[in-house]
């Protein structure tokens, strides 16, 4: 079982959804990220994604974009990340994933980045822009290491294609709640909640929805109905406003909020 697996496991036996930030790795360097993840766990954060800067992204609205051209401007690369990760797992074992774009994995090589987050304390990965048709490589490169691989999934995704995302998934299968990018308003309730519904009649995985979630109360509405909660934008938001100083206090401030109103 997977480190992902086994945080999934626990806070089912408790009845709690996964509390999942999103933080952009190197923004605004990586040792204030290294801060951050600290303060994200201290705060509540039951797995913790990093993205990984890339110029040319396809699913990240402006204020990730934003936050990935100040990463780029620091230096951060994905080396760098697998050697920050490695740093935090002196500190921490929360579960850490990375989400990547596929370039950047391509260019550092499959099983060079596999060797490479083996080594560092990687949990998983989430590739937005890598298909399941297209994933046959990766997934052999990931075979028997432990690293999860997460395939997302969208309002538009017919029923067939869900249960080929749940074969191919592990970890947790990530729900994206709208049809656009990340920090757009979130979908009504009430159809976020048949959504969710309707994946998880086609997959066994547990279902964590991410784009939209900006507040505690829209964290806790959508942790009634569903396995685990990410909140990325307002997250990264929160961090470029409160600058390099204070954003790892800044950072561990709103996932305490989070964290509370997620546990009721």
């Amino acid at each position: 079982m997977s480190r992902i697996q086994a945080a999934f496991e626990r806070l089912k036996r408790e009845g709690k959804p996964a509390f999942i930030p999103y933080v952009m790795a190197g923004d605004p360097d990586l040792s204030t990220t290294r801060q951050i993840v600290l303060a994200l766990a201290r705060g509540g954060a039951d797995l913790v994604e990093l993205g990984v800067p890339f110029s040319d992204p396809l699913a990240d609205g402006p204020v990730i974009q934003r936050a990935a051209a100040r990463a780029l401007e620091s230096g951060t690369t994905i080396a760098g990340i697998f050697r920050l990760v490695r740093d935090l797992r002196r500190e921490t074992q929360v579960p850490i994933v990375l989400m990547t774009y596929y370039n950047p994995v391509l260019q550092h090589g499959l099983a060079r980045t596999v060797r490479d987050a083996r080594r560092s304390g990687v949990d998983g990965f989430i590739i937005p822009d890598l298909t399941p048709e297209e994933a046959g490589p990766w997934r052999e490169a990931l075979r028997g290491t432990g690293i999860d691989f997460i395939c997302l999934a969208a309002p538009t995704t017919p029923a067939e294609r869900l249960k080929t995302l749940g074969r191919v998934s592990s970890g947790f299968l990530y729900y994206v709640s709208l049809t656009g990018v990340t920090g757009a308003k979130l979908a009504a309730e009430s159809e976020l909640r048949k959504q969710v519904g309707r994946v998880r009649r086609a997959v066994s995985l547990p279902v964590a929805v991410g784009f939209g979630i900006k507040s505690p109360a829209q964290a806790a509405q959508v942790g009634a109905f569903a396995d685990g909660v990410i909140v990325g934008s307002a997250l990264v938001s929160r961090i470029e406003s409160a600058g390099r100083k204070k954003a790892a206090a800044s950072a561990g401030r709103m996932a305490g909020a989070i964290a509370r109103a997620l546990a009721g």
